[in-house]
């Protein structure tokens, strides 16, 4: 098997702002395998908040170059490299180069009835409520809006952005950016708001104090649970999994990890690292599983794959086969 390895960069519209980071790109590990005249690809952006880059990542997947091309399966992948970009990256083109060699849809594959679903449209982080409002106000074409937050003033940028978008179903994402006597404090306020969920209130191994915590908002883990080895915890503090595939290690832990949630009564969330449309396309399988859905990462982008997603008012298409799967 031929296995091949490059970083690509890929501009963004604008400044793109969350609590304790911004970025203007979006650098990515491309695999690609090639074996008897067919090509998988995957694409992968690794988890900044564990220091992963695409270096770091692209350094990784070179230390089991020689494993990959004497031929490996994707179960086999799970135990050479742990969960993160570089085996999402290799586990995505896997699922690609299978497809393309049994001449089978990822939907055959997995057994998946595909259908179109509306993603959410993400509104950064900005200073002022204004600010928030008018990127909200901006968004007329997004039926479902994910706020960006951090602790300073979020329940009046929430206001200012309901007042804009009262058509707009809303969910938050606060970036581990809260303590829980501002959970407390802004929850009542929410409500009167219609928050649909907000994500990742506290952050990662500080959050035991939502054990037992009666939430009148549906609370979801996104930092807090990387993979199923995760989720026992991640279950008794949240109602819902935020699953993505940098953090899994790619679609064959992320199918695992929507089945153990769903087991556990959790709702289940797709969600990105940014990207183009060969990061979503996998996604994409596993958020017909979803009850929300987080794949706008091309939207931010200036530029996608060539045969990339098609989003129209926030509904994405069926993607086509010959960008992936």
């Amino acid at each position: 098997m031929d296995f091949s390895l490059h970083i690509a960069t890929w501009e963004l519209t604008e400044p793109f702002r969350i609590t304790n980071a911004e970025w203007t790109h979006s650098p990515c590990l491309v695999v690609q395998l090639v074996e008897d005249g067919y090509l998988g690809r995957g694409e992968a952006q690794g988890i900044f908040y564990l220091d992963e880059t695409a270096e770091s990542i692209l350094e990784q997947a070179q230390a089991v170059a020689g494993e990959i091309r004497n031929g490996i399966s994707r179960e086999e992948l799970q135990q050479l490299l742990p969960a993160g970009g570089a085996r999402n990256a290799i586990d995505c083109a896997l699922w690609d180069l299978e497809c393309k060699k049994s001449g089978k849809t990822i939907w055959q594959l997995t057994g998946i009835d595909p259908k179109p679903v509306t993603t959410v449209y993400t509104i950064g982080l900005e200073d002022t409520p204004e600010a928030m409002a008018a990127k909200a106000a901006a968004a007329t074409d997004a039926p479902i809006l994910k706020i960006k937050l951090d602790g300073h003033m979020p329940y009046e940028k929430l206001a200012a952005i309901r007042a804009a978008r009262p058509d707009a179903k809303l969910v938050v994402d606060a970036n581990q950016g809260w303590s829980f006597e501002l959970l407390k404090e802004v929850l009542p306020q929410c409500v009167d708001l219609k928050l649909d969920m907000i994500e990742q209130p506290l952050a990662r191994g500080d959050d035991e104090m939502l054990e037992g915590f009666e939430s009148p908002i549906t609370l979801a883990a996104d930092e807090s649970c990387l993979h199923t080895g995760e989720l026992e915890t991640a279950a008794r503090r949240y109602s819902m999994i935020n699953i993505k595939l940098d953090k899994t290690g790619g679609l064959t832990e992320g199918l695992r990890l929507a089945k153990a949630a769903k087991e556990k009564g959790c709702q289940l969330m797709i969600g990105n690292m940014m990207g183009t449309s060969l990061s979503m396309a996998p996604s994409f399988v596993v958020a017909q599983l979803c009850d929300f859905v987080d794949i706008d990462g091309p939207l931010i982008l200036k530029y996608d794959q060539p045969l990339g997603l098609k989003y129209n008012k926030g509904v994405v298409d069926v993607f086509d086969p010959r960008l992936w799967g």
